[in-house]
Order: structure tokens, then sequence, then C-alpha cells
């Protein structure tokens, strides 16, 4: 299992890396991305996760969310005894994610000086704090993304006659995943920067605390349990209503 386990490191090292990459080149000063908007993040956001889950799909599954980890588990998909492994993985990957972020553009971050958005491009922060509102948006998030995963099969060509030849879509079994995590990202990411990721806020806000930014500000702890509490919730109940219809039908 431990290359499962590296697998993970690597494919949210690599989320994190260009997601947050993408939503610093947009909120930080003097980018060449600088101000090109929420479409350019959620797309950037998306494709992020098509080269996360590309890379790391053959080996662990690619789950490179703690959300997903669980959801997958309560869905009996998943081994319960690999969950604390792979959530440890995930976090590892999103810190090391976010510090590249920080040495890539860290002449950028030198140069802004609101601390909310240097905090922005890090973890997510709500445009109305709303508490309850808030985590019901990242509730609806989740459970979009991880009822919809666990419908996801991969199509697949099997040749008669050629018992070891099957067809599958290969490394672009990634792309309807990194579509939904767009789709998601246009549609209900506007309240709250959609985390639907716990490893996603929280690793990226712990290298934000404790990178020495210049002119930083704090980074938002009494929000910060939303963008965790949120997506496990929403996956729990994706993972509920997925065993339901199964017994249903």
């Amino acid at each position: 299992m431990f290359d499962q386990y590296i697998a993970e490191v690597i494919g949210t090292f690599l989320l994190i890396l260009l997601g947050c990459g993408v939503t610093a080149n947009v909120l930080l000063k003097d980018t060449k991305g600088n101000n090109s908007g929420w479409i350019v993040i959620s797309v950037g956001w998306g494709l992020g996760v098509f080269v996360g889950v590309a890379v790391a799909g053959p080996v662990s599954g690619a789950h490179i969310n703690p959300a997903v980890t669980l959801g997958l588990a309560a869905a009996g998909l998943f081994s319960w005894s690999y969950v604390l492994p792979f959530i440890i993985a995930q976090m590892l990957g999103a810190m090391l994610g976010a510090v590249g972020v920080w040495l890539f553009y860290i002449q950028h971050y030198k140069k802004t000086e609101d601390p909310g958005v240097k905090l922005g491009s890090f973890a997510t922060i709500p445009q109305i704090r709303s508490p309850l509102n808030n985590l019901f948006s990242e509730i609806l998030g989740t459970f979009v993304l991880v009822f919809v995963i666990l419908y996801i099969g991969e199509p697949s060509l099997e040749l008669p006659g050629m018992s070891q030849a099957k067809i599958g879509l290969g490394t672009l079994g990634a792309l309807p995943v990194a579509l939904l995590v767009t789709a998601i990202g246009l549609s209900l990411g506007g309240t709250t920067g959609y985390a639907i990721n716990p490893a996603r806020d929280l690793g990226p806000r712990i290298v934000h605390a404790l990178a020495p930014i210049p002119n930083k500000g704090g980074s938002d702890w009494n929000y910060s349990w939303i963008p965790v509490v949120g997506p496990i919730t929403g996956a729990l109940i994706a993972a509920m209503l997925y065993l339901l219809h199964g017994l249903l039908f």
C-alpha cells in the first residue's frame, strides 16, 4: 500500500499546486493573470483535478480528497483500515503544494498589500460570512461531487475472442471528474469558493499560518472548521443515499 500513499501525496500535491496556483495568478498583484476572473479559477481547479487524478489514478484511485476517501469507505467501496493513512497522505500533499505556490509567487506576495487576497490564494473565504449558509454550501457542493463520483464508471470496450484485450479511456478517465469539479465551481462556488475538500483548505491554511509572508494577516481559523466539517458531512450524506439506492433498486 505504500505506493498508494505516495500516489495520494503526489496527486494532491499537483492538485493544490495547480489549483492554488491559478488562484494566486488571478488574485496576486502584477501577475500575468491578475483579475482574469472566477471562470479562470474554476477551470484552473478543474484542470488541476484532471492532472492529479491522471497521475495518481492508476496507483491509488486518486481520491486526493479526504471527503472522497470517507465517502467511498462509508459506501462500502474502500477499506476503513486505509482511510487514515490516505488522509494523512492527502494533507501532506496539500501542504507541499501550497508551499510550492508560495515559493513560485513569492515576489508577488511581497507586492500584494491586501492580507485577505494573500489568504484567499491559499484557503477559501466566504463572500458573505454566514456560518450556516456557508456550511450548507460546502455540504451541498461536496454531496454533488461524491454522489456523482460514486456513479461514474469508465467506459470500456472488450473485444470478443480476445480475453486480454480491454480498451478503456486510460488517462482520459480523469476527465469526467475534472469536468464535474469545474461544473461545481462555476455553479456552486460563488458563496464560499467551494473547498469541497478538507485537505484543499486546511493544508494550505496551515502553510499560510506558518510561512513568513510579509503583512499576511491572520489565517481566519474561526472559519476554518466549515471547509472541513461541510465536505465530510456532504460526503457521508452522498454515501448514505448511494447505499439506500442500492437497497431499494
